[in-house]
């Protein structure tokens, strides 16, 4: 039997612009399993963003429930939402949001200076493959490297869920496929449930499940019989 570590029940979510109502997510029942990597793939304005947003706990559902292994999300204070996100998520989107002024080492820190339990930030950077890159500030880096500083940052806390949002949406290829091969790493060595947004159909193949949306919906679901490494995907 597969553990869930997060569930969602009939969750919906509209927003209210002037007069006009967007029904971004219209009844969304979903389980992610501990240490599986998901990809959801769907057109734009398909609901998954949304959909990872409100997962990650950054939004609220309008409607329906969402479940953090046995503990429902909606009975949480804002604040305790915000120590659910701090203690068991990370995030990794496609802009960097490195500070400038800091070096990668010192960007990863920001995050472990609050965590409970955190890795040290070398242990983090060394774990995406930038153990020679620790003293380098962002305009130093490529993009590439400037992701995987972002993913050290995302997981230096030793979150439960990792989410990402097109982290590979501003990359070339060659650069795309050291990226994904750093997630692969930390859902392999970590264990860490990786659930990753992408418009590129192709990197489906390196997960164990393939969430699809439509208008708001799971279309279906497609479970991976073989998955491929990163580099052998077709950009």
């Amino acid at each position: 039997m597969q553990t869930s570590i997060l569930r969602t029940e009939g969750i919906t979510k509209v927003y209210h612009t002037g007069a006009v109502d967007v029904h971004a997510l219209r009844g969304v029942d979903l389980s992610l399993f501990e240490g599986e990597v998901v990809v959801l793939l769907g057109a734009s304005g398909s609901g998954k963003s949304t959909l990872l947003n409100i997962l990650g706990g950054l939004d609220r559902p309008t409607e329906g429930r969402v479940f953090f292994r046995d503990k429902d999300l909606g009975g949480l204070s804002d604040s305790d939402l915000t120590e659910f996100r701090r203690d068991h998520v990370g995030f990794v989107f496609q802009f960097y949001n490195l500070v400038p002024s800091l070096t990668a080492r010192e960007n990863v820190a920001l995050v472990t200076e609050i965590a409970e339990t955190p890795m040290s930030p070398e242990e983090a950077l060394e774990r995406v493959g930038l153990a020679d890159r620790m003293s380098h500030f962002p305009a130093e880096l490529s993009g590439g490297e400037q992701q995987r500083v972002a993913i050290a940052r995302a997981i230096a806390k030793r979150p439960d869920i990792l989410l990402c949002d097109e982290p590979t949406g501003a990359l070339d290829s060659k650069t795309g496929i050291t990226v994904l091969e750093a997630l692969i790493e930390v859902n392999r060595s970590l264990g860490t449930t990786t659930a990753l947004i992408t418009h590129n159909a192709a990197i489906r193949r390196i997960a164990h499940r393939v969430i699809y949306m439509a208008d708001g919906r799971i279309s279906h679901i497609e479970e991976n019989a073989e998955r491929v490494a990163p580099s052998e995907v077709s950009w």
